[in-house]
């Protein structure tokens, strides 16, 4: 007689779950990213005391803006496939470390061409915080659940800098000096720096190899003068400065993938694994980021000067009527940690997009007399559905992505996310001014330049006739806004429901049985 040894079927182990430690480290990457947001948004309120205190020309202060994203931007990439080499903590900490030396040498810069030139270093130790960031919280958080509020918390810091931004520019200026906007970046960069150190682990896998240094270059090449491009078109720049920008970047760009690919056949390892972009999830999710970035600056661009200079609303007031936005984009955020283990993001992520598209179709609405209320009612949508969408389109890219490439994986993404703002501001922006422009009835000058122009002619004909045109071209950009999203929430549906499937049941308890044959042979 036979008996067979029993067969117990077994569960795959599951991954371990964060304990207190990794939620306290995740507070440590929070900061930086407020840090970060903060200092996108903050500087605009101390331009008027700066050009009274430095002088500065026209193209200096449009360089002291636009340096640091230029500079953000085109590092990003190497930015990432350096931390996957080094470190992500280690050049968390080199980047932190960076960002208050480089903040407080700007807090008492003396004259403009220092300023621009700290505002440039600030981009390049900025550029090591994002990726570093995002690629610790994969190495944090290896069970998927968590992972995604764990997610949704460190996007709350975009939220939460763009929202402190000008309430933290204008308490400081109505009490200190200029450089109080750098300053106060000092002590939060020494606190990072201390937790850093005791809390957060190096990244799980870090590899080696020599750094690209001709990839670097191309990278940045490709990256920079396309942020510019369209920074100029945002600014009515000159088209011939416009299309050299973009055959310079476009040129560099065939130049940086056609280098990647031989270095790739050749056994040698490019700064960016192509292979990264092959997964069509991947694709679609850092489309997605960026769209969601180019509605919200977009909606922030036309949205303050419509609250202003329109309903005649003052600043406190009018931040007051934008904050719910921001909240709706962190409950949002965190909604969207508990909804995935329910409903698969293949419904979620084009239900998130499809929601910013309905806040911006509600902003065509808006006319020269409409109420504050229907545009907080639209923010609050497209709050609501970015919150959504980028929380889910994050934990795609950490796990479309091999470990060792998280940092370069969430490089590319934060690329997205600029490449997005600075399209929010010439793209929607630039059809906003343009049929401003076209619409308003006022003599040659800065009244038909701007809406604000036209407010400070204190013509009241004027003024009536530009209120108009600024809402009719938010109308206009509204819908274009609300088209764009629609379009971008139809295409993640379609490629998210061929690419992903269902998550599979979960396996049935274990149950022992003992299976006997017996054979009796006479």
């Amino acid at each position: 007689m036979t008996v067979a040894i029993p067969r117990v079927p077994t569960r795959p182990t599951p991954p371990p779950r964060a304990g207190h430690r990794q939620w306290l480290a995740l507070a440590v990457l929070f900061l930086p990213t407020l840090l970060v947001a903060v200092d996108n948004t903050v500087l605009s309120f101390a331009l008027p005391a700066i050009t009274t205190a430095l002088s500065p020309s026209a193209t200096t202060l449009l360089w002291m803006v636009d340096a640091y994203p230029l500079v953000l931007a085109g590092l990003l990439v190497t930015m990432g496939t350096i931390g996957d080499r080094v470190g992500s903590r280690r050049l968390l900490v080199i980047g932190v470390t960076g960002f208050g030396i480089v903040s407080l040498a700007a807090t008492f810069a003396t004259d403009a061409a220092h300023l621009v030139a700290a505002r440039a270093l600030l981009g390049f130790f900025g550029a090591m915080l994002m990726p570093s960031t995002l690629a610790l919280v994969r190495t944090l958080f290896v069970d998927r659940d968590q992972r995604r509020l764990a997610l949704a918390i460190w996007a709350t810091g975009f939220a939460a800098g763009a929202a402190l931004g000008p309430l933290v520019g204008g308490a400081l200026l109505a009490h200190f000096w200029w450089g109080s906007v750098f300053l106060v970046n000092v002590p939060v960069t020494a606190l990072v720096v201390v937790l850093a150190l005791f809390l957060l682990p190096e990244s799980a896998r870090v590899r080696r190899g020599r750094l690209d240094l001709g990839g670097v270059a191309a990278s940045m090449a490709a990256v920079v003068p396309v942020v510019l491009a369209i920074k100029l078109v945002a600014s009515g720049g000159s088209v011939a400065a416009i299309a050299t920008a973009l055959v310079v970047g476009a040129g560099a760009g065939i130049a940086f993938v056609r280098r990647a690919r031989r270095l790739a056949a050749a056994g040698r390892e490019p700064v960016l694994d192509l292979r990264l972009l092959s997964s069509p999830v991947l694709r679609i999710a850092m489309l997605a980021n960026l769209t969601t970035m180019l509605a919200l600056t977009g909606l922030l661009f036309f949205s303050a000067q419509y609250l202003q200079l329109v309903l005649g609303l003052g600043p406190m007031r009018s931040g007051m009527l934008l904050l719910p936005g921001f909240a709706a984009t962190v409950v949002a955020g965190l909604v969207a940690a508990w909804l995935a283990r329910r409903v698969p993001i293949r419904v979620l992520v084009p239900t998130g997009l499809a929601t910013a598209a309905a806040g911006y179709a509600l902003c065509v609405l808006l006319g020269a007399s409409t109420g504050a209320a229907v545009l907080l009612v639209a923010g609050v949508l497209v709050g609501a559905g970015i919150g959504l969408t980028e929380t889910l389109t994050n934990d795609v890219v950490l796990t479309a992505a091999p470990v060792d490439r998280a940092g370069s994986a969430s490089a590319m993404s934060e690329t997205a996310y600029e490449l997005g703002a600075v399209l929010g501001t010439a793209l929607l922006g630039g059809v906003l001014t343009a049929v401003y422009r076209g619409s308003v009835d006022a003599p040659a000058g800065p009244a038909r330049e701007t809406l604000g122009g036209a407010v400070d002619s204190a013509d009241p004909t004027v003024i009536e006739s530009a209120r108009a045109a600024f809402a009719l071209g938010v109308d206009v950009t509204a819908a274009l806004g609300a088209a764009v999203l629609a379009a971008m929430a139809l295409a993640a549906w379609m490629v998210l429901r061929r690419h992903t499937r269902p998550r599979p049941a979960a396996p049935a308890a274990p149950v022992a049985t003992t299976e006997r044959t017996a054979q009796s042979r006479n």
